[in-house]
């Protein structure tokens, strides 16, 4: 890719400004559709930088229970891939400067069809694929695709992606590197953040591009404390435990809904932007 994309952008925004940027993952469709898109039309205005939304499957084998239960309530109420893409369209047609990166599995896209999926995307104003179920092995199934479509893919790198991994991992990955905190699936546990320091040191010791780290971040200040060390900060579970609290008996919305997601991540922005980044 040689254009430089909303998430470049918005990176050298936020690198201007001195401080990381926000990263939120909500579920598309989580409770609703109607819901859903109010909570990704309020995330900006909360502090969010760029929008991870994730794509309902039926076998998140990488997803702890927070975001598996999001995903069941978001396909119990009808969730699928052609209103993932749609609600991508109603939110780019109010908001043409935040970035959207799609996040899940390779399954959802392989059924709806790769070639169409990325005309689809592209059009829908999706800049950038997570798919964690992609090692760099495949990259001829999606990542390479989707590079000369002009979406950003952006790579996992774990605990366990040493030295020797790592340029493999980096080979074709852009937008920006998401390094996983912990070993084991999302919402599990708190990262050590000292090790977390030194994992986005060994990454930058490979690649020029921004890593954002995820998982384990629940507050304000546990956002700082990686916001001090790396380029982005990305929250999930907690969101989506803050909106799961919201919902009534039949899981529907209620008025408290979107309020509770948009709080949150405003205090986690404060967070942030509170944060000190490393020399």
């Amino acid at each position: 890719m040689s254009a430089q994309t909303r998430i470049d952008r918005r990176f050298a925004q936020c690198a201007a400004e001195g401080r990381a940027a926000l990263v939120t993952f909500v579920m598309c469709g989580d409770p609703d559709y109607e819901t859903s898109l109010d909570i990704v039309r309020a995330l900006p205005g909360a502090g969010a930088d760029v929008l991870e939304i994730g794509m309902p499957f039926t076998d998140p084998m990488a997803d702890g229970p927070s975001i598996q239960a999001a995903g069941l309530r978001a396909l119990n109420a009808g969730a699928n891939m052609k209103k993932t893409l749609a609600l991508v369209g109603e939110f780019r047609a109010s908001d043409a400067d935040t970035p959207v990166v799609l996040m899940g599995y390779y399954n959802p896209i392989y059924v709806y069809g790769v070639d169409r999926f990325l005309v689809d995307a592209k059009a829908a104003g999706v800049d950038g694929l997570i798919v964690v179920d992609l090692p760099p092995e495949e990259d001829a199934e999606l990542c390479l695709p989707a590079l000369k479509a002009g979406l950003n893919f952006v790579r996992l790198a774990t605990p366990t992606t040493d030295d020797k991994r790592l340029p493999a991992v980096l080979r074709n990955t852009s937008g920006f590197v998401y390094y996983v905190s912990i070993t084991g699936i999302t919402g599990a546990a708190t990262p050590d953040y000292s090790k977390v320091a030194e994992a986005v040191a060994r990454i930058k010791g490979h690649t020029s591009l921004p890593v954002a780290v995820g998982f384990g971040v629940k507050n304000a200040q546990s956002a700082a404390a990686i916001a001090a060390h790396a380029d982005a900060v990305v929250v999930g579970t907690a969101l989506i435990d803050a909106l799961r609290h919201t919902l009534d008996s039949q899981d529907r919305g209620t008025p408290d809904t979107v309020r509770a997601v948009t709080a949150l991540v405003a205090e986690i922005a404060g967070g942030v932007r509170a944060a000190r980044p490393a020399a």
